[in-house]
């Protein structure tokens, strides 16, 4: 006889599906809209240049994210968390590495838009795959560091996905807090910010405008803003007198942001999404030069 969990405190059945529900088609959308950026970017020659490889990169770390919404979703139905604290601690990491990723990998895009549109040099091959690797290794660290004692992984108020455990609020938990968000979030946006206001400026000098360059800045500021003042918030009150189900929705929020992202960087930019119907019809794109810098 098959075992009856009992539902997550704070939680009816209806809302456990409906959190479930909306996670699964965070998952299968982004996925699914990232999956394409990747492998147009593998299939067609003209899309493979190195500021398209910071897109492929960013689209890479969405794909995690989403991944890691999909076993949310499938331990929301099952209404219990199936893999154990050892699960746990895995999900929490695979989590904080694709985010922390997508984040930095985001500003990575806007530097090499900036260079493109504001400056005589262009990326080369050999920066952008080290700064691939850099995003990776440095997420990668911070995301290690709950593993290790520093900060702590747990159960989100679902109890069906874990991520960073915001509800002690201790002195462990703000030392780390504070230099994760200044390096993971806090810089990021002020390499965007700076980046994009420059190519605006450029934008207005030469009265061609190829992309809309508030766009970026105020998608993951969004999506991921909501879980940063949460985590924020946490550091100072205490969080576990909120409702759970208020708890759940800025971790809702932040994975939109595979999907948004796709939509932005890859079917929001003319020449990418060239290559994207190229791959999917075989009709050759006519642009001599596709790149992921004009939209």
């Amino acid at each position: 006889m098959a075992t009856s969990h009992p539902l997550p405190e704070g939680f009816s059945e209806l809302e456990v599906f409906g959190f479930g529900t909306v996670m699964m088609v965070e998952a299968l959308l982004g996925f699914s809209l990232n999956m394409l950026t990747i492998v147009s970017f593998w299939k067609i020659r003209e899309l493979r240049t190195p500021g398209n490889f910071l897109v492929f990169n960013l689209a890479l770390s969405d794909c995690g994210i989403c991944i890691n919404a999909f076993i949310a979703a499938f331990s929301s139905f099952l209404r219990y968390w199936p893999y154990g604290s050892d699960g746990c601690q895995i999900h929490g990491f695979q989590g904080f590495l694709t985010a922390l990723t997508s984040i930095s990998s985001a500003a990575a895009v806007a530097w090499d838009r900036y260079h493109h549109y504001c400056t005589r040099s262009k990326l080369q091959w050999s920066s952008v795959i080290s700064m691939g690797i850099f995003v990776w290794l440095f997420a990668a660290f911070w995301s290690a560091m709950p593993l290790l004692g520093w900060g702590e992984y747990d159960y989100e108020p679902l109890r069906t996905c874990c991520t960073l455990d915001y509800t002690k609020g201790d002195r462990n938990y703000i030392s780390y807090l504070i230099p994760l968000a200044l390096f993971n979030f806090v810089i990021p946006v002020f390499i965007m910010l700076t980046a994009y206001q420059s190519v605006d400026h450029k934008f207005k000098k030469t009265g061609q405008f190829r992309f809309n360059t508030s766009l970026p800045v105020k998608s993951l500021v969004i999506c991921w803003g909501p879980y940063s003042l949460l985590c924020f918030y946490a550091a100072v009150e205490n969080v576990t007198f909120i409702s759970p189900k208020i708890l759940m929705i800025p971790a809702v929020i932040a994975k939109t942001s595979p999907a948004v992202n796709a939509f932005i960087y890859a079917l929001g930019n003319e020449n990418y999404r060239g290559g994207i119907w190229q791959f999917l019809t075989g009709q050759k794109i006519e642009k001599a030069e596709v790149d992921n810098k004009t939209k």
